[in-house]
């Protein structure tokens, strides 16, 4: 029943100083506002990258023949040459969505009176599953395709601008070496890699097709795989270097004459980045918070001077130390939640209007509002206590005697 009376009279406090109530809880306002909207903008765009990421490969492991160093590096050294039975017991793999052989060469490709010098990839239907690689115009090559040796291709967009300027590429032929390949698609452009390379610069067929007319032989330069979940890379990484050592017989020598690249790690380090982004950002706009809660605290103090003579009463009819405490830290706090909950709707809404206008994404997790509001009510706590112990620490013959 007490402290129902005492939180009472703090609301009937604070809404008898509308005005000074609301100056002051403007600072919290603004720092959680900045909070909350600096945290959803760049958790959004956090999600973004990830989805692009996994959407380009970020799901697959390449199995490479060589040795790498401890940095991660590919280097040559005692290379196993891969069968189409290596990927056959591969793609066995429970976790694993699709496998495909790639064996690559460069080669003069002509159309017309048109040559170009391009990238010529072997391989299976599943690598553009794999890279989510698909046409704009026309269609990928079929298994049908693959297993006849089929004398088609898939065309990157730089290539169909080079050999066919204008006209319609799909149906068309164009000759690798003695061959006339039928162009059943063009894929979509996906431009440069990190290093600089362009990826739309090159031509892609059954890799049989490559290995009978091309090259003149049935290896394969690497096998690529993806997984059903980024979260499977390590297990499916372990079972594939148990098979191809035994299917090799690599097992009891120094090196297995092959090793494996995914794209975790470089998935570990966005996340890693971004984290620490957040992190940085979230404290910057934290400072807001602090200067909302000084201010706080300097308006409780002024309160403190004001209510002196109020605070004598109280003492003098029976109010304890901690009842005054009490008292100006509940006054503090709930100044503070205010400008929290408010803070709160300001920043979601100022994330959602970035969003609508800049199309940049945005994610506002309950967790971050949960942490806000916590952090806010923490500030009240905090920079409320002194002037409620200085208030609790008044003499009450002086405080009735203050005008």
């Amino acid at each position: 029943m007490k402290y129902l009376i005492l939180f009472k009279l703090v609301l009937s406090e604070i809404s008898n100083n509308k005005l000074r109530s609301s100056l002051t809880s403007l600072g919290i306002i603004i720092g959680v506002a900045s909070v909350i909207s600096i945290i959803s903008l760049t958790q959004g765009a956090k999600n973004q990258i990830e989805n692009q990421f996994l959407n380009l490969g970020g799901k697959s492991l390449i199995v490479k023949p060589g040795d790498k160093t401890s940095s991660g590096i590919g280097i040559p050294g005692d290379e196993i040459q891969f069968s189409i039975n290596d990927v056959k017991s591969i793609e066995r793999i429970d976790k694993i969505d699709f496998t495909a052989p790639i064996s690559k060469v460069t080669r003069i490709a002509r159309y017309g009176n048109k040559n170009i010098f391009t990238a010529i990839v072997g391989t299976s239907p599943d690598f553009f599953y794999i890279n989510n690689w698909f046409t704009s115009r026309g269609n990928v090559f079929t298994d049908e395709d693959t297993d006849n040796s089929q004398a088609v291709c898939v065309i990157g967009s730089t290539v169909a601008k080079d050999l066919f300027g204008s006209e319609e590429a799909v149906g068309k032929l164009l000759r690798i070496d003695n061959t006339a390949f039928t162009v059943t698609g063009i894929l979509s452009s996906i431009g440069q890699t990190t290093s600089g390379r362009d990826q739309d610069d090159a031509i892609i067929i059954p890799y049989t097709t490559m290995q009978k007319r091309i090259v003149g032989s049935s290896s394969i330069e690497s096998i690529s795989v993806s997984v059903n979940n980024p979260s499977d890379l390590e297990s499916v990484e372990s079972e594939i270097t148990r098979i191809l050592r035994t299917n090799h017989n690599t097992s009891q020598t120094s090196t297995d004459g092959f090793y494996l690249t995914s794209q975790e790690t470089v998935l570990k380090r966005i996340n890693k980045v971004s984290g620490t982004m957040t992190l940085l950002l979230a404290m910057v706009a934290s400072i807001s918070l602090l200067v909302g809660g000084m201010g706080i605290m300097n308006i409780m103090l002024v309160s403190v001077i004001e209510r002196t003579k109020e605070i004598g009463i109280r003492m003098a009819i029976g109010a304890k130390q901690k009842d005054i405490v009490v008292q100006f830290i509940t006054e503090s706090v709930i100044i503070s939640m205010i400008g929290g909950v408010i803070g709160i709707l300001c920043g979601i809404t100022a994330s959602r209007i970035t969003t609508l206008l800049t199309d940049w994404p945005s994610s506002v997790s309950f967790g971050t509002i949960i942490l806000a509001f916590i952090f806010s009510l923490m500030i009240g706590v905090f920079f409320g206590y002194y002037p409620a112990k200085k208030a609790s620490g008044l003499d009450p013959i002086e405080a009735l005697r203050y005008e």
